[in-house]
């Protein structure tokens, strides 16, 4: 099977441009190529997960990354799949934020060698002239046509500042410059995004002719992939001190049944015979499946060691009630009134429920316990010594919980 039926196997691939021309290049490894990230955070989210996994099946097979930081269109934000503006963002803050991003993707892609690129467009951006970059590329610009892009489209109604209407000129001449610089003849992102990389795409055959050799695919599920990477309690993270390895871990154990293949499918390097075999796989088998998919996406971003203990944690947190690293809570002295501590105060304060009501709602549902004992008595409390020593464990429902202790 060649890399690109693989990719399409896998479910990867949804819009192409020129087809059998970039069947022809990634078959080969032929394909120099890019995806941007901009650097929102100082941390990768599993909403990246496709993205980087796409890079590395492409590497395997002898295509060259380059992974964009985007330092300079961080500076103004993209409207794609959102419904309001994003904060400005200082450039000390993006720079540290490019800084983490390097680190992360270390792990999974290999820069040694010239195999990949990592370039900034803060390299490019930065520095236009407005008046020559208005001149150069604003003719080959249509805004009629922008205005149908549906990365616009969402915007109106509540508002689309100018700001933001110029990303999609950024995106094209980043993939211009990308093109001239370093010979990148490919770009890859999500379908949020395909407005966007049509531009770049046609302003390299305008600038430079029909001889420009230039094309665009967009990742099938990659806008649900950036929903992976939110959950209740805010996003999940690729960076240890952010997620832990066990949380990681956890977060993966509990996907959707309906979701566990697909996503093996389409972010495990596990082979395509294997998982052909879990296609019918149902009831506890998809327990055992999902057990899988942690452990490999875990080994992928942590490591095998720590894909290892998060494993063992968890079976021992669900056989014992007890686990060596599930994600802990500490309460202080203050938290204390006259030497003791109500439930709900501790539902709220190990964040298992976003407010007293909620986690008033949670005890008188019978949803919370303590050391596995079931807590319905809503006025419930503990004294210090309880939460002394190793702490206990306290769950809401059978997917949050808490090791919670005295600091």
């Amino acid at each position: 099977m060649t890399i690109f039926d693989e990719l399409k196997a896998r479910g990867l691939l949804a819009q192409l441009t020129d087809e059998e021309e970039i069947k022809e290049l990634i078959n080969n490894g032929k394909a120099t190529f890019y995806i941007g990230f901009d650097p929102t955070a100082d941390s990768l989210h599993v909403g990246h997960f496709m993205a980087l996994c796409l890079m590395k099946r492409l590497q395997m097979a002898g295509n060259k990354p380059i992974a964009l930081l985007g330092g300079g269109t961080g500076m103004v934000g993209d409207p794609s799949g959102r419904s309001d503006m994003r904060s400005m963002m200082t450039k000390e803050t993006i720079e540290h934020n490019c800084e983490c991003f390097k680190k992360q993707m270390s792990r999974f892609i290999d820069f040694s060698d010239g195999k990949a690129l990592m370039v900034n467009n803060a390299e490019w951006l930065m520095d236009l002239n407005y008046i020559e970059f208005l001149r150069e590329i604003g003719p080959h610009f249509s805004v009629n046509r922008m205005l149908t892009a549906e990365c616009y489209k969402q915007r109106m109604e509540k508002g689309l500042s100018f700001l933001e209407f110029n990303y999609m000129l950024m995106q094209s001449y980043d993939f211009y410059e990308l093109y001239q610089r370093y010979g990148c003849n490919m770009q890859f992102g999500g379908d949020d995004q395909w407005s966007n990389m049509l531009g770049g795409t046609e302003l390299i055959r305008r600038k430079l002719g029909k001889d420009a050799y230039a094309m665009t695919i967009t990742l099938l599920l990659n806008s649900e992939g950036k929903k992976m990477g939110k959950t209740q309690k805010g996003a999940v993270w690729l960076d240890p001190e952010k997620t832990t390895p066990f949380e990681f871990y956890q977060y993966w154990r509990n996907v959707a049944d309906a979701d566990v293949l697909k996503c093996i499918r389409m972010l495990t390097f596990l082979p395509l015979e294997q998982i052909q075999e879990m296609d019918h796989w149902e009831g506890s088998q998809l327990n055992q499946a999902k057990e899988i998919l942690a452990f490999e996406l875990t080994k992928l971003v942590h490591g095998e060691e720590e894909a290892a203990k998060a494993q063992e944690s968890a079976k021992a947190l669900f056989s014992a009630g007890v686990a060596a690293d599930m994600p802990t809570a500490e309460l202080a002295e203050e938290d204390f009134t006259e030497g003791s501590i109500d439930l709900i105060s501790v539902l709220c304060k190990a964040g298992l429920v976003q407010s007293r009501s909620e986690g008033r709602r949670a005890i008188e549902q019978g949803g919370v316990t303590v050391e596995n004992d079931k807590i319905t008595d809503v006025k419930a409390a503990f004294g210090k010594d309880t939460f002394a020593g190793e702490g206990v464990v306290i769950r809401r429902g059978k997917k949050n919980f808490r090791k919670v202790v005295l600091k």
